[in-house]
């Protein structure tokens, strides 16, 4: 069978709009025409009634594009392939072609990023379930969650969880990144990786020291103040926390709005940031639909991938390398489907050991979200706006007519960084405050007045890991996180769930709580409150570690990213980080991914 795929030299076809608003006249895998029902509505569905046959097509004479092995000859001399479309594989693509001398094939397992949900910030709940775009994983079943299986959603199509995250700009400390430096890890310090923060950010507050004003990414602050933040703000002063209007300036400590993701009411992603503007250099090719099944390493190094696209088995041949950007749960997958990793564990399931690296999959971290969910005593929340026909309609043409309002923002509007364990010298935990509550994130919100306080601690100790389910390269890997298996996440756990009512009882706040609805008033011990946390605690969608950066015997890349042992081959995601950063991890994602672009070019000059 022919196989055809994008051609190097032919651009992809722009869209003539000029906003950011998805073309529903685009073709693709999936139309934007379903993309406005329900989550799991299959998108682009065509309409009911009788079709014209199809005109009868003549049998092609032109010979396969492929050789016998599978391999593209239009793809014989590309210099990179880089497996992953998501937050970090958008970077690499746009960086690594720019000015035309590499050559790229970006493979994504998911399709186009169509879905207009997914680029209207509020859509984050449209896509928290939805089967197409999102890869919908389950935990296995965690001791230190009653056995519970936790849901694990992560981004499946262009832009990856940056297509479908909460929005929100954060780097994490200081002080995370020189621990990474001081355990050996070259080029990793604050004074290091700030300046590839500052050159991805397109911050409207216009250019500083801290801060980029001409990058790609744009961040955008939240224009209208709320009056239940603005109640936690202040009850947050009384607990001694201060004001602060940007989390990413050094000190991270204080509280106050978010800054988010978004630029003129629509969701940045790096699709949007970065791919879409390179989408027509004669030097990158895009697949999607395109999942990888193993790296081909031969004698000692990565010539190529291995992939399925409609059915078939195809391979892209790598002339310098093979990048894995497939996030911290499918790049370690794909390296144990390669033969790279514990040898025992590949044993039991019949893979061949290409090269024994024990630290492949280890090392899981992940930050644990609580959320107490509160019944507020005004009709000025998030819920009252959807619950209401006329509202819902007020906010929707607020948004189509300005880019402004509920529908610009997100589900979470501000945050808060603070102590609460006494060892600690810079905060520990992070709050994410949404004027909205459901059962669940992504779930229904409450037919009442409502609103979340959801906290993380920020540096987990416990430690899980990911191997492979089965030797099919199709299945889900098998995830445990080992969540609050160490006493000192207990007992952060607990203290932060304090903390949480301190600020709900404070002068500020309290006159707009009628109920604590989640934990709930009965529980009052701190056994009580760990076995709401095992009973209730989620993940924040943070998952990194797996394929850990060093020069120790568990490490699985060196401080330029390569693999170790294994020639050609990089791991550019959060899987590298040593240790979780202390906040949300797409800011952090797309540093990694410049510095390692420039590290990759650096390479290839010689």
């Amino acid at each position: 069978m022919t196989h055809e795929g994008p051609r190097l030299h032919r651009p992809a076809r722009s869209c003539t709009r000029t906003s950011r608003e998805p073309c529903p006249g685009a073709s693709g895998d999936l139309a934007c025409g379903g993309g406005g029902g329900p989550p799991g509505a299959p998108a682009g569905r065509r309409r009911a009634g009788p079709r014209r046959p199809a005109p009868r097509q003549k049998r092609s004479r032109r010979r396969s594009c492929c050789d016998p092995d599978g391999t593209d000859r239009r793809r014989r001399h590309l210099d990179y392939v880089v497996v992953g479309g998501g937050t970090a594989g958008c970077v690499l693509a746009n960086r690594l072609t720019d000015g035309g001398k590499h050559s790229v094939l970006l493979l994504e397992a998911g399709p186009e990023d169509r879905y207009p949900w997914i680029h209207i910030p509020i859509g984050y709940g449209k896509t928290m379930f939805h089967p197409v775009y999102n890869w919908g994983f389950h935990t296995d079943p965690d001791p230190g969650m009653d056995g519970r299986r936790i849901y694990w959603p992560r981004g499946r199509c262009l832009g990856g969880s940056s297509s479908i995250n909460g929005l929100i700009y954060v780097r994490g400390q200081p002080e995370d990144y020189d621990r990474w430096a001081a355990a050996g890890n070259r080029g990793w310090g604050w004074r290091d990786v700030l300046p590839y923060f500052v050159r991805s950010e397109g911050n409207q507050r216009g250019a500083s020291a801290a801060h980029g004003a001409d990058g790609p990414l744009k961040c955008s602050d939240i224009g209208e103040k709320h009056e239940l933040m603005e109640a936690i703000i202040a009850g947050a002063g009384e607990l001694g926390v201060p004001r602060t209007d940007d989390f990413n300036g050094g000190v991270q400590e204080g509280v106050g709005y978010y800054q988010l993701f978004t630029h003129n009411g629509w969701r940045c992603s790096t699709a949007v940031a970065y791919l879409k503007p390179a989408r027509g250099r004669a030097n990158l090719a895009v697949e999607t639909n395109a999942q990888a099944t193993r790296v081909l390493i031969e004698q000692g190094r990565a010539s190529g991938v291995e992939y399925r696209r409609g059915g078939e088995t195809r391979t892209a041949r790598a002339r310098r390398e093979v990048i894995l950007a497939a996030g911290a749960l499918q790049s370690p997958q794909l390296l144990l489907l390669s033969g790279v990793g514990p040898g025992a564990h590949l044993a039991e399931l019949g893979v061949p050991v290409v090269h024994e690296l024990p630290g492949v999959g280890e090392n899981l971290q992940d930050h644990l979200q609580l959320r107490l969910l509160f019944r507020c005593s005004k009709p000025i929340t998030t819920n009252d706006d959807l619950a209401s026909w006329w509202r819902s309609m007020k906010i929707g043409l607020k948004w189509l007519l300005t880019r402004t309002g509920p529908l610009a923002i997100g589900i979470n509007q501000g945050g808060l960084f603070t102590r609460v364990m006494p060892q600690s010298a810079s905060p520990d935990i992070q709050f994410h405050f949404a004027t909205l509550s459901a059962d669940m994130a992504g779930a229904k919100p409450h037919p009442f007045p409502g609103f979340t306080m959801s906290v993380c601690q920020l540096r987990p100790t416990s430690r899980g890991r990911v191997r492979l389910a089965s030797r099919d390269p199709m299945a889900a890997p098998s995830m445990q996180p080992y969540y609050l298996s160490t006493e000192e996440d207990r007992a952060c756990a607990v203290a932060s769930l304090r903390f949480a009512r301190r600020l709900a009882a404070t002068k500020s706040l309290s006159p707009y709580v009628v109920e604590e609805l989640r934990p709930g008033a009965a529980v009052r011990a701190d056994d009580e409150l760990l076995a709401f946390a095992r009973a209730y605690g989620a993940t924040i969608f943070h998952p990194s570690g797996t394929c850990r950066m060093g020069h120790d015997a568990m490490a699985v890349v060196d401080d330029r990213l390569r693999v170790r042992g294994i020639g050609g081959l990089r791991v550019v995601d959060c899987s590298i980080m040593p240790t979780l950063v202390s906040g949300n991890t797409n800011a952090p994602v797309v540093m990694i991914a410049e510095k390692a672009s420039d590290m990759i070019l650096e390479d290839a000059a010689g």
